[in-house]
């Protein structure tokens, strides 16, 4: 099948889209990228979304017009990656926007929502489009997230030793796993949504982000400062956990640090970006990892990565380049293998990583022009990923 999935994060600076071509070969599953593009949003949609993200109030009239607006950006990102390709899927797989995930008191997932009404992508491109695809494994009791690690298990989990796959993006998340051990996987905290947050307030929306860590690295760790975001009780819940803006965002930071004006952006950053290294490598020691394979906009930070390398000093720090997948495109292929696994009737999730109840088919079907197309299920489950040229 040739799969289009569509991914944007919690950093909602754009739209990834990865076609591939995914075959079942024996007992494996084999990956083949043709094509990969990432937009931005339009600086208004992209206002529209900061202003509605928590801990702001928004109304059912701006929900209605950021699932519309979304959806039709996601069409145009859609029908690029077709008529560049010269290539129609079978499949597109639409994650959308995450504009809220609902976790209560207890830290149990109740709901999520993920904005992009796919209808707009199914009338533009003419094409079957896989959508809503995290709420299931919510309704099972899973967290929803992450999803990524069914794609984590399937490359990695033919190690002896225990290998970690690590999502760098507005939240960090892992996966390990090994041929020995069940897979776990959770959201560790902040990444990249922190320090985005901090340096678009500081210099008033005229820069989206710290660039390869240039700011931080000319700064100094405030050591009291990042002792107070450590002490945050999400770090000490056990997993499978998930978090996102809801707790980490730019009133967060002023909280903790102090106003706006008082800020010297550099020692912010620095601190900020050692709240990342400092979870991060705090996870690593955990389950003794000796090898990391990073993807997400934060393994492009060169600072970032060489603070993390210096401070897991007994493990590789490698990003996902290593096993095929570029840090950009890793998301968006996994829910292009995910959207693969349900139309041929398996599980997309697994139930240790996410909390689930069981293993869950995972999505919602909107029709393209003509009418459902599926493959003839499949009554066995793929042992490994192996991503092709």
């Amino acid at each position: 099948m040739k799969i289009l999935g569509m991914m944007s994060g919690t950093s909602f600076d754009g739209i990834d889209s990865a076609l591939c071509e995914i075959t079942w070969v024996e007992d494996e599953i084999q990956i083949k990228l043709i094509d990969f593009e990432s937009q931005q949003y339009s600086k208004q949609l992209h206002q529209m979304i900061v202003e509605a993200m928590p801990p702001r109030e928004t109304t059912m009239e701006m929900v209605c017009k950021l699932d519309t607006l979304i959806g039709q950006s996601f069409a145009v990102a859609a029908q690029s990656v077709i008529e560049g390709s010269k290539v129609t899927p079978d499949l597109i797989v639409s994650h959308g926007q995450t504009l809220f995930h609902w976790i209560d008191e207890s830290h149990k997932a109740r709901g999520t929502l993920q904005l992009g009404e796919p209808s707009w992508i199914a009338e533009s491109t003419g094409v079957q489009v896989l959508s809503n695809i995290r709420s299931r494994d919510v309704a099972a009791g899973g967290q929803g997230a992450p999803l990524v690690s069914i794609l984590d298990q399937l490359l990695l989990s033919d190690s002896e030793t225990a290998q970690g796959a690590l999502n760098l993006g507005g939240i960090s998340n892992i996966t390990v796993t090994s041929r020995s051990m069940q897979p776990i996987a959770y959201d560790i905290g902040p990444a990249n949504g922190l320090m985005d947050a901090a340096i678009q307030a500081f210099s008033k929306g005229e820069i989206p982000f710290d660039r390869d860590g240039a700011l931080a690295a000319k700064g100094t760790v405030n050591q009291s400062d990042l002792a107070r975001f450590l002490s945050h009780p999400y770090y000490k819940l056990p997993a499978p956990k998930s978090t996102g803006k809801e707790i980490y965002h730019l009133p967060y930071i002023i909280e903790v640090i102090g106003s706006i004006e008082e800020w010297v952006i550099e020692d912010v950053l620095a601190t900020l970006l050692e709240l990342t290294v400092e979870t991060v490598a705090q996870e690593i020691e955990k389950f003794g990892l000796t090898s990391l394979y990073v993807a997400g906009g934060g393994a492009l930070n060169s600072y970032l990565m060489q603070r993390l390398q210096e401070r897991a000093k007994d493990c590789k720090i490698l990003k996902t380049s290593e096993l095929g997948i570029s840090t950009q495109s890793k998301e968006a292929i996994a829910f292009a293998l995910i959207g693969f696994l349900t139309m041929h009737g398996l599980p997309g999730q697994i139930p240790s990583c996410t909390g689930a109840v069981g293993s869950k088919l995972l999505g919602s079907l909107t029709p393209g022009r003509n009418p459902f197309h599926l493959p003839e299920a499949s009554s066995k489950n793929p042992v490994r990923v192996r991503v092709i040229k």
